[in-house]
Order: structure tokens, then C-alpha cells, then sequence
């Protein structure tokens, strides 16, 4: 998919696809010079590029909100074990020693999993069918709790819930990505813009090299950051992992 090619390299591929179509327009632009006929106006250039900006702006700004609410799903789930954890020290042993290491396991690979780089589609999948049967371990641990009558046993249980949702949340969080169509959109209004930019300086004979090398830049590196923000485990800009981290070093090894 579209949505899930390393951010580097879309940045690239537009912008080769963005100077390819400026060459084209180009050569359009120069057979209206060789024919004698008038140079285009230069309305329907200015409308792309303003176009071009607005999709810069709102597929920019729609990544960054996904980027926020992963950080916001990564503290909540943070602070729903932590509370989860602060409960489980309430019980008496022995299902508050079991119970503990399996929340300090839990959480640790929860902080693997937030900082593999790039991982396999299997990968995850094993990942979160562990986290799946730790989520089992801790029902069963709190069901004896109950059993034996502990007096907490009302937050216990919530905060057993807030663990369950929070993961729900952040998974959720994880997989929200820009929608392919906007991405396929964007690149084909900044190939319309640059061929229509080629166009305009062919019929006037007048190349700006550099200024249109810049345009290209710009956008490119727009995209790119674009995408890095789309990426959830890969790229420059990844979600910090401190929260977790600070969470289990408070665990104790």
C-alpha cells in the first residue's frame, strides 16, 4: 500500500514524478511558443498551487492528529497499569507476587513492542497474542483474588478493565493511518501543479530552474514529514516510549 512505503522514499519518488511532469509540461509549454500562439494565463496555475497547499495543509495536519492521539493512547495505557499495578501490591500473597510479575512482563513487552523499528506483520501478530494470554493470566489472578475475599475487590477489577480498554484504545490509535485516496490525491495535484508550472515557463521561454528545484524541495520534504508522522514504527518521528519506560523501571526488575 501507498500509505505504508518508507517516508524517505515517497519523498524521493514525488519528487522525480513532480520533475518528470514538469518536464512535460515543458515541452507543452514550448510547442505553444513554436506554433506563435499567446502564453497561457496564469490563473489556472495559481488555483493549483493553492490547491496543492490546502492538501499539503489538511493531509499534514490529519497525520499530526493521529501522531497525537497515539501519544495520548501510549499515557493512558501507561497510567492504566500503573494503576493496575498500585492495586495488585493490595493483595496478599501469593496472587500478589504472580500478579506482579506478570504485569511487570506485560508492560515490558509492551515497551518492545513500542520500540521494535519496522517490525513484520508476524511479528505483531505474536506480540499481541502474548499480550492476549498475559491479559488471561491476569482475569484468572484476579478471579482467585476475589475468590479469597479481598476487600478490594471493586478497583481492582476496574482497573483491571482500564488495562483491557486502554490496550483496545491504543491499538486502535496504531492502526489509524492517512486513507491511501488522500495520499494518491495529494501526488497527483503536485504532479498537476508542477506540469502546469512546466507549461507556463515553456510558452514564455523563461526557465526559473532554481525556484522550481525549491518547489519541489518544499513539497517533497512536506510529504515526507507527512508520512513519518503517518508511520507508527518507523521513520524519524516515532511516539516516545518514556512513560512505559519510567512505569517499569518503577517496577522494579
Amino acid at each position: 500500500m501507498i500509505v505504508d512505503i518508507e517516508p524517505w522514499l515517497a519523498a524521493v519518488l514525488l519528487a522525480v514524478f513532480m520533475a518528470a511532469s514538469w518536464a512535460v509540461g515543458w515541452r507543452a509549454g514550448s510547442a505553444i511558443q513554436g506554433r506563435g500562439d499567446p502564453p497561457p494565463e496564469g490563473k489556472l496555475d495559481d488555483a493549483a498551487l493553492a490547491l496543492l497547499g490546502l492538501l499539503l495543509a489538511f493531509t499534514f495536519s490529519m497525520a499530526l492528529g493521529k501522531y497525537d492521539r497515539r501519544r495520548e493512547a501510549l499515557v493512558n495505557d501507561s497510567n492504566a497499569i500503573g494503576d493496575f499495578y498500585t492495586c495488585a501490591t493490595l493483595v496478599p500473597d501469593p496472587v500478589r507476587t504472580r500478579l506482579q510479575g506478570v504485569l511487570r512482563d506485560y508492560t515490558r513487552l509492551r515497551l518492545e513492542l513500542g520500540n521494535a523499528d519496522s517490525p513484520s506483520r508476524e511479528e505483531i501478530s505474536r506480540s499481541l497474542k502474548r499480550l492476549d494470554a498475559m491479559h488471561g493470566q491476569m482475569t484468572a489472578l484476579v478471579g482467585e483474588a476475589l475468590a479469597a475475599g479481598t476487600p478490594i475487590a471493586v478497583p481492582l477489577t476496574n482497573t483491571l478493565n482500564e488495562v483491557t480498554s486502554s490496550q483496545a484504545s491504543r491499538l486502535a490509535a496504531l492502526r489509524d493511518r492517512l486513507p491511501q485516496s488522500a495520499m494518491i490525491l495529494l501526488a497527483v495535484a503536485a504532479a498537476l501543479a508542477s506540469a502546469l508550472m512546466g507549461r507556463q515557463q515553456g510558452a514564455t521561454g523563461r526557465a526559473s530552474l532554481p525556484e522550481t528545484a525549491a518547489f519541489i524541495v518544499i513539497v517533497s520534504l512536506t510529504v515526507w514529514v507527512t508520512v513519518d508522522l503517518n508511520h507508527p514504527t518507523r521513520g524519524f518521528i516515532r511516539v516516545s516510549q518514556e512513560p512505559m519506560q519510567r512505569l517499569l523501571d518503577s517496577m522494579g526488575r
